[in-house]
């Protein structure tokens, strides 16, 4: 991986225009920022583009353009499209190509190296990792820059932002693989730090009774979504929820109010009978952001403020913060992550309206024309991660787009131990009622035509039932 991150570099320094594309969620714009930082040190020209799928109108603009084209987080599923295109790519995403087995490394990188020709690709799937946990878009585009000049070891801290927007870090409660030498990277640059503590989102910004209220990985009994409920709790536990007018945040907290608040969530989790896995995910490894301050020194935080940009199809506001522009752009950032807070409360209680409908291989629901289909994959990681659904089924969720109907697809690692894999899943079922999809085994997603539901499911179940063996 990191020679061809070298070789890939040396191609960059060849040119004095390239176009960056790349994808709109928190990776995506991490690793354009990246791109773009590195590129930017080197002195050449560039602009960046976002996109929200590499399809075939897209590709063929990008072959007017006759410019070296550097794609990000995004590429890999579409490889043999781009084979007439002057283009690097560094992806995490399951390739287009991959028709034998990850394990058989030799005849995996024979067959990439026969379909590349012209086009340079960085992916750890061509090297026998997995794309959804080793490394992410903005890890691989850091591997370049790393590769183009020393110098740029401070952009580790990107790539973390993009591996933990990737979610990457949510099986393990921490980040392994490659990602840990970008850890590592950041560590030495004194950009990052890491350290255990609880895995709500808000321990940088929000009131501690808002960081339990909002509390969704996992749900507390009687806690989540009750302001009251987390007032009386905290208080109940001896803690002083202001100093003196302002509202004291989870790092404002001792060490040892830390841990009794930790140790009682634990024990409400064990009685209500949600099991010591599901106990265990309370703390986690965090990793701050040392040069940030406010929402954007931890990266959890970070990557939501972008995802929430990339969501709302503001990307470059979030590629903006990424290039070290705050001021105007964070406060515009803010207000769409405070929409994009209330989008996902909507989109949930939604569906707690609708239900749940289960197959024999697949849950899902459909969000139709009320949920965005830019949230409807985030908003079935949630409901699988709060402990309130089936957990030996994967979720599929649909929403309406004006391109088609929206899959998402979301898994449990146990399932994918198993032998599922949702982007086989995603692609051979779309592309059996004339649509497209990909990504990666745990988190995959789809365009298909409106009307061809059932018979998507139908086919999805059929593919599931052979991965699992039954």
């Amino acid at each position: 991986m990191y020679n061809r991150a070298k070789v890939i570099a040396n191609e960059i320094k060849k040119y004095d225009e390239i176009l960056i594309i790349s994808h709109i969620d928190a990776d995506g714009i991490s690793a354009a920022g990246i791109a773009s930082s590195s590129l930017m040190r080197e002195g050449i020209e560039h602009r960046v583009q976002f996109i929200k799928q590499l399809d075939n109108t897209v590709i063929k603009n990008l072959k007017n353009e006759n410019k070296m084209v550097w794609f990000t987080d995004l590429g890999s599923g579409n490889l043999h499209e781009l084979q007439d295109l002057n283009a690097v790519i560094t992806d995490h995403h399951v390739p287009s190509q991959r028709e034998i087995p990850l394990s058989d490394r030799k005849d995996l990188l024979t067959l990439f190296n026969a379909v590349e020709k012209n086009t340079l690709h960085l992916n750890p799937h061509l090297f026998g990792r997995d794309g959804a946990r080793d490394i992410s878009g903005a890890g691989t585009a850091y591997l370049v820059a790393k590769a183009l000049s020393a110098e740029n070891i401070d952009l580790s801290a990107l790539a973390i932002v993009g591996a933990v927007g990737d979610l990457q870090s949510i099986e393990n409660r921490r980040l392994i693989g490659t990602n840990r030498d970008i850890l590592n990277d950041g560590g030495k640059a004194g950009v990052l730090s890491w350290k255990i503590d609880i895995q709500f989102f808000g321990r940088e910004t929000r009131p501690v009774f808002k960081l339990l209220q909002y509390a969704n990985d996992p749900l507390i009994p009687k806690l989540t979504g009750n302001k009251e409920n987390c007032i009386d709790f905290l208080l109940g536990l001896g803690i002083d929820l202001k100093e003196g007018e302002e509202w004291r945040k989870w790092v404002d907290l001792t060490k040892a109010e830390r841990k009794r608040i930790v140790s009682e969530i634990v024990t409400i989790l064990l009685k209500k009978g949600f099991g010591h896995a599901l106990a265990e995910r309370v703390l986690g490894e965090v990793y701050i952001l040392q040069k940030e301050e406010g929402a954007l020194r931890a990266a959890k935080e970070f990557a939501t403020l972008l995802n929430s940009c990339g969501r709302y199809e503001k990307a470059d506001i979030g590629y903006q913060i990424c290039l070290g522009d705050r001021d105007k752009w964070l406060k515009k950032a803010e207000s769409l992550l405070l929409g994009h807070r209330k989008t996902l409360v909507n989109s949930l209680q939604f569906i707690k309206e609708i239900g749940i409908t289960e197959k024999r291989y697949i849950q899902y629901f459909h969000g139709k024309d009320e949920i965005l289909d830019s949230v409807i994959g985030i908003t079935a990681s949630m409901l699988l991660g709060s402990g309130e659904i089936n957990q030996k089924l994967p979720i599929f969720a649909f929403a309406n787009t004006k391109e088609g109907i929206k899959v998402s697809a979301r898994s449990t690692r146990s399932l994918i131990s198993k032998g599922l894999d949702l982007s086989i899943v995603m692609k051979e079922a779309s592309k059996q009622v004339g649509g497209h999809g990909g990504g990666h085994n745990i988190a995959a997603g789809a365009t298909i035509p409106y009307g061809t539901e059932e018979e998507f499911l139908d086919t999805s179940e059929e593919i599931i039932r052979k991965q699992l063996g039954k």
